[in-house]
């Protein structure tokens, strides 16, 4: 069993609800497929094993497939999906390369940050081509990329799923990933529920928060039960 201490937690169920994806989508991906005799497999293996049949994610999983399914949605298949991410796989020497910051783009073409030393031991950053002007990205990479700070290493810390105003992030060290209010750590949903139960400023007192952290809490809750995209 893996060590769950800072990696996040998460069944499709729960990821789909945080990305807004379906999640028989997001298990077809971890898990992958059949149609038509056809075999199709996961677009890489998740973080976590539980030595069973269940599919679960952490968070590094969750960032992947939030960027997974903005190239998908922006029109390309899942079988380029997988061939971009077994490319850069190699190149950055990440087994989920979508989910760092190396990925940028120019409006049509999809780059990856590659660091070259050269003979003279100084290193020079060059962008690697991915995509060879056959989609349109521009806006996909930069909006994912503000919502989530990344370490020196260019791997992902947090994520604000709500945009930073709101205040709520999404933190694998901390309620084993689930949305939290960023200045108390309670959990969104508990705030949201005990608001239902006692009004917001109940809930601000039993918790020991102030009122506009259960108002950001009730918005996101809110903002979640959304439909799932198709």
């Amino acid at each position: 069993m893996n060590n769950l201490i800072g990696v996040g937690v998460y069944t499709p169920a729960e990821a789909g609800r945080l990305l807004h994806i379906r999640p028989a989508k997001i298990a077809r991906w971890l898990r992958g497929h059949n149609i038509k005799d056809q075999n199709y497999a996961s677009l890489w293996t998740p973080e976590i094993s539980l030595g069973d049949e269940r599919v679960f994610l952490g968070f590094r999983d969750l960032m992947e497939v939030r960027v997974a399914d903005a190239f998908i949605r922006a029109g390309v298949s899942a079988r380029r999906v997988r061939a971009a991410i077994s490319l850069a796989r190699e190149i950055i020497g990440q087994d989920r390369p979508l989910s760092t910051n190396r990925f940028r783009t120019d409006g049509r073409e999809i780059f990856v940050t590659v660091i070259e030393t050269d003979e003279d031991g100084e290193e020079r950053e060059r962008l690697l081509n991915l995509f060879r002007r056959q989609y349109e990205f521009k806006g996909i990479i930069e909006p994912i990329l503000k919502t989530v700070d990344f370490g020196h290493d260019g791997n992902p810390l947090l994520w604000w799923p709500g945009g930073r105003r709101l205040n709520v992030v999404v933190d694998p060290s901390r309620a084993f990933g689930q949305p939290i209010d960023a200045a108390s750590s309670v959990p969104t949903a508990v705030l949201a529920a005990a608001a239902r139960q006692e009004g917001i400023a109940g809930a601000a007192r039993a918790y020991v928060v102030p009122e506009a952290s259960v108002r950001r809490s009730i918005e996101f809750e809110a903002s979640m039960e959304h439909g799932f995209a198709a």
